[in-house]
């Protein structure tokens, strides 16, 4: 019987891809920007699927692998970019990467958080016009958390790691907003569970921490920006279409926010020459939330295993309930 075969659509980090090498009765097939044509000839004869979210999963791909393709697994913990109904019509299972990607998560989104208080992309711009003599004592001051109400939509694995690392900055209070409340979540941090608009009006800083789905998307769009405290600032570390762009920048021009700090975009990258990323008051990063070399490292031997598993009809280490 011939081994299964692996589709891989990318490089992997060296430790992980050193593994991808070396799989035992494996064929692996390994590229590098499939086109959707490209990936829908791929999949075609293949067992297995290890992809990332630039791979858009789509309806013609589960359709292209029927009848073979087993599983996909996604070097992510979100999945919005699988078409999942797809997957379950035609009986492919889904392996992603939860859990491996918490604290570099979290981490970024206190960076983006303090990057935005401080003021560094205004300060980064003097020191770079060879003016920087330092900000002035009456003008381009940032602010500081101390006493200040942090608020956290969608308290899971990420939501709380990103409070617990905040909280030594001086919060007074957290709040956070979410379908259900996080009990246990909630007493790690002290965090009082409030309606979407009592957070936006309250918090002076706002971590968007939530997954993207029907509920959620769109979720940051004029009327959220409306009821936020002038002096707030947005942080975004989730998924890029949680906030509605076009109403984001309107908000900024009118002094509806502060400060917003993305690592999430709608398209990734923006354009260069994007009103938001010429936006004084807007900070972004080009989705690294999860980029170091730890934890990529794990969420791609996480990846391998779900692959693995699932074209061998074992149970996999991480897996989507279709």
């Amino acid at each position: 019987m011939p081994p299964p075969v692996l589709v891989v659509t990318t490089l992997l980090p060296a430790a992980a891809q050193q593994r991808l090498d070396e799989l035992p009765n494996v064929e692996v097939r390994q590229h590098r920007g499939l086109s959707h044509a490209e990936l829908l000839a791929a999949v075609a004869d293949a067992d297995g699927l290890l992809c990332i979210l630039s791979d858009a999963i789509s309806r013609d791909v589960a359709q292209a692998g029927a009848g073979r393709l087993k599983v996909v697994s996604t070097v992510s913990v979100g999945y919005d970019h699988v078409d999942t109904a797809a997957l379950r019509a035609h009986g492919i299972r889904l392996g992603y990467t939860p859990d491996v990607l918490t604290d570099a998560t979290a981490d970024t989104t206190v960076l983006l958080a303090l990057l935005a208080a401080r003021r560094a992309k205004e300060a980064l711009a003097v020191v770079a016009s060879g003016q920087g003599r330092g900000f002035s004592l009456s003008h381009n001051l940032g602010t500081q958390f101390t006493g200040k109400t942090l608020g956290i939509v969608g308290l899971g694995r990420i939501g709380l790691a990103t409070a617990l690392r905040l909280l030594p900055f001086g919060f007074a209070r957290v709040v956070y907003s979410a379908p259900r409340a996080q009990d246990a979540h909630a007493r790690a941090v002290g965090a009082q569970h409030v309606a979407l608009d009592q957070l936006l009006a309250e918090a002076d800083l706002v971590c968007v921490c939530c997954p993207l789905n029907a509920d959620t998307r769109g979720l940051f769009d004029s009327r959220a920006f409306a009821q936020m405290k002038p002096s707030a600032i947005l942080v975004n570390s989730a998924r890029g279409a949680i906030v509605d762009q076009g109403d984001l920048l309107a908000a900024l021009d009118a002094g509806q926010l502060a400060h917003a700090a993305l690592d999430v975009t709608v398209p990734e990258p923006l354009p260069p020459n994007h009103p938001l990323v010429l936006h004084p008051r807007c900070t972004i990063l080009p989705h690294i939330g999860s980029a170091t070399i730890e934890t990529r490292t794990a969420m791609a031997n996480l990846a391998i295993d779900n692959a693995v598993a699932g074209m061998l009809g074992f149970p996999l280490s991480a897996e989507v309930p279709l």
